[in-house]
Order: structure tokens, then C-alpha cells, then sequence
């Protein structure tokens, strides 16, 4: 059983390596957005250096991404600096790259030539990720799978069947549907040339700072077809690329590749395999966003479905022989039906108007229950007073719920991130019909004793809960903040 380390210690490990690094002491620490592994990351500076730390208590993956990252590095591959590893290899420093993705910069500036160029840029370093540092690879370094092959093909398909197709409820021949998928999986694991194939190369993961492009990660990388990485990148379900843009970047790539000093690929043959990647990309991340979304009920995945299923609809209607199997095109026809579809639509597709989300914190002995101005007469009240207050104790009476300190302790000593947890998952409820029925406020209240300690801190965690998976504008008052011990 895995040792549970609380996040003082983790903290702790990664100032440490930021003081071997850059001889001074970190002054702020900011916890980062969690990924899907269980991976966590840090902000750590001072007032003239800012580096991520990162804890994972994987330290057969951690082993892969250093693997990898020197690897990068010999080839001159753009990718975050790595400063220091700590001792246990579970913890390490690397560059920090600031907060806008090649995604980021796309949905902010739109489809503009200078994304464009970016997006060839893109390319240009995976082609040298694939076929340069992929001929180098010892992929006995993976850390989990080493190659994309026919089972591993054939566990996706079946991923996208369980968590998507039989989650919709639409009736198909489930003996025929496993017999073509067996066969298809057999078709693309004898693709070729096998190199090194990233996996999960899409927008998000390839970070824009001061106006260049780095790569992060690459830590799933195994040997692959390069076909599925195109794939990943240009048919990325909310980035929505215009087929003018698919193609032109297409080629690009092709361009890219074949100025390298590697054998020159048959280009026909090479994008007959493109285009059966594509379909398979499409049904594995639909498959996604059916587990994390409708299983796991995360709402950033249940977002996704629509545009997701948009891409699925139009690779269908531009190939009209693909996929070749009967059962399976019958079945991805249906679930591009109209009223398929229409169950996931966006919110922003809908409405102009965003949903403006008002959070407060507020004391139960001084101000009361926060009054709404708004003539709902709804909204949320949570009562954080069952939760242990670090007011009681003297190091932190002058401190609040901003400070890293009072943060730490109700993270490790308290229940707080349980009672977060599911205060999580019913705000999210009535956020999405909120937003579905076109409303434009929810009030989300928090209050402790002092309106200082647990109800700042459960605010502000509520607050980036909602930026991270909506697009509302959020209002933020510590109504008793005036009062606060100093």
C-alpha cells in the first residue's frame, strides 16, 4: 500500500530543490490544477526567479519523462528545462513556461495566420520528436505500454464501445461490432513505418512562451505509428480546425518530414494510414469523454461530446468508405444523429449571455447570511463551522485562508477537501442548468465563525473549481475581511 505524504512534505521537498537551484528561498507557493494522474504541480518564486514543481509518486513514469527529456534534449527539441530532481525521483524542478497552451492561444486569437504558423511549428518539432529521437528510442524505457500494436488498438476500440456507444442507448449487432473492431485492430497494428509516437499530441500540451513552442507531457510516449499524433493534434475536438487548415498543416508535416535525413516515406500510402488514424483518434476520445464525463461526471469532458461528435460527423461525411465495415459505420451514423448530438450541446452555442457567479465568504457572528441583491432567492449557503478552525490556534489567528500556512493545515489536519468534494458536485448541478436555461447569477456562499480561516479558503478553492471547468464570470468577497485579526 502507497504511503499517503501530506503536502507540507511535498512542499517542503520541491523549496528545497528550488533553493539548491537558484540559492534563495521560494517566497510563494501556488498549487497548480491537478491533471488526470496523479501528478501534482507547483508554482514556486521569489521576486526574480518562478520554476514547477512537480510531485508523483510514480516513479516508474517520472523515469520514463526524464528518459525522455534527455533524449529531447540531445536532438534540441523544445521542452521545459529540467533544474533538479529530488533524491526519491518522485519529486522535480523544471522551467516554468507560464499559463498559455498553443489551445489557449487559439481560442483567444482565433484562426489567425500567425496560429496557423504556430500550429506548422508544431509539427515541424514532432516530425523531429518521431523520426530523429525516435530512432534512438529504447522503448524498454516506457513505462507502461512500449507499443501501439493491435492490442493495444483493439483496448481502445473497446474503450469507445463501453464508455461512449453503449452509454447512448442505440441498438447495434454487439457480436458483429466486436468481430469488425477485432479486424481493424488487426489492420492498423500492421501499419507502417513504426516510430516514435507521442500519443497524446494536442494543443494543450504544447506550451507558448514568449513566442516560442515547447513540448510537455511526452511521458506516455511509446512506438507507434506517426500518423496518430497528426491525428491528435489537428482533429482535436474543441479546437475545431477548419479542413483547409487539416490539409495545409497536413502537408506541412509531410514537408517537414521529408526534409530530414531519414528514408523518404511512400506519401499515398502514408495518408491512407492518416486517415484511418483519424477515425481512430476520433473513437478514443470520444471514449474519454464518455468516462470521465457521463461516468465520472466531470463537466469540462461532458462539454466536449458535442464538438467531438461534430468532428466524427464530418470525417464521416468527407470519407464516405471509411470505416469499411458495416456494422461499425452504421453504428458511428447513428450516433452523429441529429438528436444524439442535441443532448450535448454547448452552452456557449446557445447563449451569449455568460452566467456571472457570485462567491463570498462571510462570518455567521458578524455579518450574517449574505443577502441576494439579485431577486433569485436562490443559491448556495455552506456552513464550514463543522470543519476544524485553525483559529483556534496561535500561529494562525493572524493569518486567513489566503495564506499558504492556514492552507496547508486545513488540507492535511481537516476534512475540508472531502467537504469541498462534494460541495463540488452539487454546485455543478445547478451551474450547468444555469447555464442551459440561459440564467445570468448563482450566489455561492461559504461561512465559518470568524469569516477568516475556512470559509476565505473554501471561496477561493470553489473559485478555481468553477474557472477550471466553465466559461461564467466569477465575483469574489470576503465580506468580512475589514475585520480580520492582523
Amino acid at each position: 500500500m502507497t504511503k499517503t505524504v501530506s503536502t507540507s512534505t511535498i512542499i517542503d521537498q520541491l523549496k528545497k530543490l528550488f533553493e539548491q537551484e537558484f540559492e534563495s528561498e521560494a517566497i510563494t507557493i501556488e498549487s497548480l490544477p491537478v491533471s488526470g494522474s496523479d501528478r501534482r504541480y507547483f508554482r514556486l518564486s521569489n521576486d526574480t526567479h518562478s520554476a514547477i514543481g512537480t510531485y508523483n509518486p510514480n516513479t516508474a513514469e517520472n523515469n520514463t519523462y526524464f528518459y525522455f527529456t534527455e533524449l529531447f534534449k540531445k536532438h534540441n527539441i523544445s521542452i521545459p528545462i529540467l533544474y533538479r530532481k529530488g533524491k526519491d525521483r518522485k519529486t522535480y524542478l523544471q522551467q516554468d513556461l507560464g499559463n498559455t497552451s498553443l489551445f489557449d492561444l487559439l481560442m483567444k486569437e482565433g484562426l489567425t495566420e500567425e496560429v496557423k504558423k504556430q500550429f506548422h511549428n508544431s509539427l515541424e518539432i514532432l516530425a523531429k520528436v518521431q523520426w530523429l529521437a525516435g530512432r534512438e528510442v529504447d522503448y524498454k524505457q516506457c513505462f507502461s505500454t512500449q507499443q501501439f500494436d493491435e492490442k493495444a488498438i483493439f483496448q481502445d476500440l473497446m474503450y469507445f464501445k463501453y464508455y461512449f456507444a453503449d452509454m447512448q442507448k442505440v441498438f447495434y449487432n454487439k457480436q458483429l461490432l466486436i468481430s469488425e473492431m477485432e479486424e481493424l485492430s488487426k489492420d492498423l497494428g500492421r501499419v507502417q513505418p513504426q516510430m516514435l509516437m507521442y500519443r497524446d499530441f494536442q494543443s494543450r500540451n504544447i506550451m507558448v512562451h514568449e513566442g516560442k513552442l515547447y513540448l510537455i507531457d511526452y511521458q506516455g510516449s511509446m512506438q507507434g505509428p506517426a500518423q496518430y499524433d497528426i491525428a491528435s493534434l489537428l482533429w482535436q475536438a474543441k479546437a475545431q480546425l477548419p479542413n483547409k487548415w487539416k490539409e495545409e498543416l497536413l502537408n506541412g508535416y509531410i514537408q517537414s518530414m521529408n526534409a530530414l535525413p531519414i528514408s523518404k516515406m511512400d506519401e499515398m500510402h502514408f495518408r491512407r494510414g492518416y486517415l484511418q488514424f483519424v477515425l481512430l483518434r476520433l473513437l478514443q476520445v470520444l471514449g474519454a469523454y464518455g468516462f470521465r464525463g457521463l461516468i465520472e461526471k466531470k463537466p469540462h469532458f461532458i462539454s466536449s461530446i458535442a464538438p467531438a461528435l461534430k468532428n466524427l460527423e464530418s470525417f464521416l461525411s468527407d470519407n464516405p468508405s471509411l470505416p469499411s465495415y458495416p456494422e461499425l459505420r452504421s453504428l458511428l451514423e447513428t450516433l452523429c444523429s441529429e438528436e444524439i448530438q442535441k443532448r450535448y450541446q454547448t452552452i456557449t452555442t446557445q447563449h451569449k449571455q455568460k452566467l456571472t457567479i457570485e462567491l463570498n465568504s462571510f462570518s455567521y457572528k458578524e455579518n450574517g447570511i449574505p443577502k441576494d441583491e439579485h431577486g433569485n432567492g436562490g443559491g448556495f449557503v455552506f456552513d464550514c463551522r463543522g470543519i476544524l478552525n485553525p483559529g483556534r490556534q496561535e500561529q494562525y489567528k493572524k493569518q486567513s485562508g489566503l495564506d499558504i500556512a492556514v492552507k496547508q493545515f486545513l488540507e492535511e489536519e481537516t476534512n475540508m477537501l472531502a467537504f469541498l468534494d462534494d460541495a463540488f458536485s452539487l454546485v455543478s448541478i445547478s451551474i450547468e442548468d444555469y447555464m442551459h436555461r440561459g440564467f445570468e447569477h448563482l450566489s455561492i456562499n461559504f461561512g465559518c465563525t470568524g469569516g477568516q480561516h475556512r470559509s476565505v479558503y473554501a471561496t477561493e478553492k470553489m473559485a478555481s473549481y468553477i474557472k477550471s471547468k466553465y466559461d461564467v464570470i466569477i465575483q469574489i468577497q470576503h465580506i468580512n475581511q475589514n475585520n480580520w485579526k492582523k
